[in-house]
């Protein structure tokens, strides 16, 4: 294209922005489009069409669409994503760092002539509610060749040129490149593996290379609204971005509403937290609202000293698997009809118009006809054994599949979800998939114990895929494949944020996925998990007590609101205690996964060697 006919495409689409303007005619004139075409969320109807009329999508019944990734495109690749920088001083053990002018050089070769003979989208888009006390960093530019990729970014964050247009400094916005690349000639997996996936922390520009799926090539969500907001937040000393959930839990009786957020690595529940609604028993005095599922921007305010959160995106990207009306209700509502959601990778039926996936009910679909997989085979052409077995290989829709949908469709979305300032957060909880140790919910004293907790976060590894039973693989934060600079400083970094704020939250840690010795789960979570969320909130008010332990404050059965819950003694009494000799040896893998970060605050060290000495009493 000629710069003339650029200038004219982003006038048509109304970018006032010089910087903005300049960004897409250098990248314009390297990646060699065919086109250029502005993108608004008001453009949404005619690209579904456009995509349906190409076959990038499928018709779902009741206003919704499907799609389908490559084969070997169906989720992050933690290995091919790097954080790179021009200080050597960034690189941690976790950020996969690389020097800046090496990596920016290789992947704008692979780039070169990358949307010859296609149309380069210019995504304008805000990651924050639009008059956030952070929108200065939370406004950017993503070009995309990808059509597919533009209708998932409309659902997931605020997409229109006057979020860019209206900067008080112009040039202040993420520049991102996403390039899909030959997705059959890209060599995934193997040591000559062509993607890259790279966050410039230090220049604010995201190069993405080799995917159309997900968090690798939706450039607002996690490459914007984590590694480099993470980044942001850390070099500016304003604020933290946390892979966390958000919610409000309010009180019908008093009027009070209630804000927590937290971190949980991956299958450890968090959207299902999320989204929950309450247990029957307490529906008429309690509603949760839902901020969101997946990343909380967290700073102090100056004016009254308390610490705030908000959710940056504008959607949901939920995982599909196991999503159902016991444990998901409002998810199923947020992708119900009319809710232009955008399904990824379940199982398809074009005749039925209809997806389904693994957990979306009870038994398979009991006629086949028509059901496709998500690679698109015919599940009827399957071998009888393979149709419905439900073993690892022969599911309908992939592990990973998706959906995609806008806040406006959850169904108990908070009144306050825009608030510029975001809300005042009264508990930060962690919480990660623990068979045996962790209690139901414990309660953290003091800061520095809190962030302790947070670093030593994770999930319990099993034999068979760790070799290592019982040993967490530990996520901080559960930020691990987040993290933007030296885990260290990260620490040190939460410690000056949370310590900033007058009014402290108090720290939990909980765990719903305790088993008995017969191998089932003793608590029924899901909407029930809202009990311990309101014991953590009257042990903060001073309302409840708890019994001391190593490990922190436990509940005590009797300040447990368990009206309606039917649970048995036995059970209860192994949730709300801790397993002595286990946690000893948790002690000594803390140590160790806490030693590799070289120059972790005294603070952290000191919450450390408090706990392991309360076990040797």
């Amino acid at each position: 294209m000629q710069a003339h006919d650029i200038e004219a495409a982003l006038n048509a689409g109304g970018v006032t922005n010089e910087a903005a303007k300049t960004f897409v005619k250098q990248w314009a004139a390297h990646l060699n489009p065919a086109h250029v075409e502005v993108v608004s969320a008001a453009d949404d109807k005619r690209l579904v069409s456009e995509a349906l009329t190409a076959g990038e999508i499928q018709e779902v019944a009741g206003g919704r669409f499907f799609s389908r990734s490559y084969s070997k495109d169906t989720a992050r690749s933690e290995e091919r994503t790097f954080v790179a920088s021009s200080n050597p001083a960034d690189k941690g053990s976790y950020n996969n760092w690389a020097d800046s002018t090496e990596i920016k050089a290789k992947v704008e070769a692979l780039m070169k002539d990358g949307m010859a003979g296609k149309t380069m989208y210019v995504l304008p888009y805000l990651m924050s509610p639009p008059d956030s006390v952070l929108k200065q960093w939370a406004a950017g530019v993503e070009l995309t060749d990808s059509r597919v990729v533009v209708l998932h970014m409309i659902r997931m964050a605020r997409v229109g040129a006057d979020y860019i247009n209206d900067l008080p400094d112009q040039s202040n916005f993420v520049r991102g490149v996403h390039v899909t690349g030959d997705l059959d000639d890209l060599q995934q997996g193997t040591p000559n593996d062509k993607r890259h996936f790279v966050t410039v922390a230090d220049e604010r520009l995201l190069l993405h290379y080799g995917s159309s799926y997900g968090g690798n090539a939706l450039l607002g969500k996690i490459a914007h609204g984590l590694r480099q907001a993470s980044y942001d937040g850390w070099a500016s000393g304003g604020f933290l971005a946390e892979q966390f959930m958000l919610i409000g839990i309010l009180d019908k009786q008093t009027g009070r509403t209630y804000y927590i957020c937290g971190g949980f690595p991956s299958a450890s529940g968090k959207t299902n937290l999320a989204m929950m609604h309450p247990p029957a028993a307490l529906a008429d005095r309690y509603e949760v609202h839902f901020f969101g599922d997946d990343i909380a921007w967290i700073y102090v305010d100056e004016t009254d000293g308390k610490l705030y959160a908000f959710n940056p995106e504008y959607g949901v990207f939920g995982v599909a698997k196991d999503t159902n009306e016991v444990s998901n209700p409002n998810a199923l509502y947020s992708i119900g009809e009319n809710s232009r959601a955008l399904f990824t990778n379940t199982a398809y039926n074009p005749g039925l118009k209809d997806v389904w996936w693994e957990g979306r009910t009870k038994e398979y679909p009991e006629d086949l006809s028509g059901w496709e997989d998500w690679r698109g085979d015919p599940i009827s052409a399957r071998p009888a054994d393979k149709q419905k077995s439900g073993d690892n290989g022969d599911e309908w829709a992939h592990p990973n599949s998706r959906f995609t949908t806008n806040l406006a469709n959850v169904p108990n979305i908070s009144p306050d979800a825009d608030a510029p300032k975001g809300v005042p957060i009264d508990a930060i909880i962690f919480g990660g998939r623990v068979r045996e140790r962790e209690p139901l919910i414990r309660a953290i004293r003091g800061v520095a114990e809190g962030v302790y907790d947070g670093l030593t976060l994770g999930a319990e590894a099993t034999f068979a895929a760790e070799g290592k039973q019982g040993l967490l693989r530990y996520d901080p934060m559960s930020m691990r494949p987040f993290l933007s600079y030296p885990e260290a400083k990260y620490a040190e970094h939460w410690l000056n944020i949370v310590g900033q704020a007058r009014e402290k939250p108090v720290f939990a840690h909980v765990n719903w996925f305790q088993r008995g010795d017969d191998g089932r789960y003793i608590w029924p979570g899901y909407s029930e998990n809202l009990r311990a969320l309101l014991w953590l909130l009257d042990f903060a008010a001073g309302k409840a007590t708890g019994e001391e332990s190593p490990v922190g404050v436990l509940p005590k059965e009797s300040e447990l609101n368990l009206e309606g819950l039917d649970i048995a003694s036995d059970d209860l009494e192994r949730l709300l205690s801790i397993d002595y000799e286990r946690w000893r040896l948790e002690m000594t893998n803390r140590e160790e996964h806490l030693r590799q970060f070289e120059g972790l605050p005294d603070a952290i060290w000191q919450a450390h060697r408090d706990m392991a000495k309360a076990f040797e009493a």
